[in-house]
């Protein structure tokens, strides 16, 4: 099984994107209103078929040094079909960075199968895509969306407070496996290395 290791917002981020995600979503009617849209994330690593309590062990490690850190939205980026994905944008740089860096190295070292070529993936947030849609948008909706994201100014500070490991379902009562806590301050992200 595939395992998404993620970080997770503060309440007053987490509010901001939401709307955001919400109005998109309601404009090209890709859910129902009985369904629940996914929960915003930025995918710091992917892990497949660990060993849950080996990952466990290493993640705590890892976070153990990390506190809850800020980065800037640098606008909207699309991933064209076959995910038609329209995002908000992070640099890679900061601490956001640094961390999944440093999770990606470590855990390679101890033998976990996690993401190659790090450094050609573009940290994301997901708003709109047709994983768990109720329904698939047309490719003009999908260039419509971006079009109309890309027209916004997101610059917005984002705070990240956790960090969890997921399962892959659009469930928020099955899909945490394990839950990080940022604890530790890090006033420099350049002293974080691998």
């Amino acid at each position: 099984m595939i395992y998404y290791l993620v970080g997770l917002f503060d309440k007053v981020s987490y509010k901001y994107m939401e709307s955001i995600q919400k109005s998109l979503c309601e404009k090209y009617n890709l859910y129902s209103s009985e369904t629940n849209l996914p929960k915003l994330h930025i995918t710091l690593e992917v892990i497949t078929d660990p060993c849950l309590y080996d990952l466990d062990v290493s993640l705590k490690n890892i976070i153990k040094n990390y506190s809850k850190f800020e980065f800037k939205l640098n606008g909207v980026i699309c991933f064209d079909p076959p995910y038609k994905s329209v995002n908000l944008n992070i640099k890679n740089e900061g601490i956001i960075y640094e961390l999944s860096k440093k999770i990606n190295y470590n855990l390679n070292l101890q033998g976990f199968n996690v993401r190659k070529h790090i450094e050609d993936w573009n940290l994301h947030i997901s708003l709109a895509n047709t994983t768990f849609a109720d329904r698939e948008w047309s490719n003009s909706e999908y260039l419509a969306a971006c079009n109309l994201a890309k027209d916004e100014n997101f610059s917005k500070t984002i705070t990240v407070d956790t960090v969890e490991l997921w399962k892959p379902i659009n469930n928020n009562n099955e899909m945490v496996v394990k839950q990080y806590e940022l604890t530790k301050i890090i006033s420099d992200a350049k002293h974080i290395r691998p």
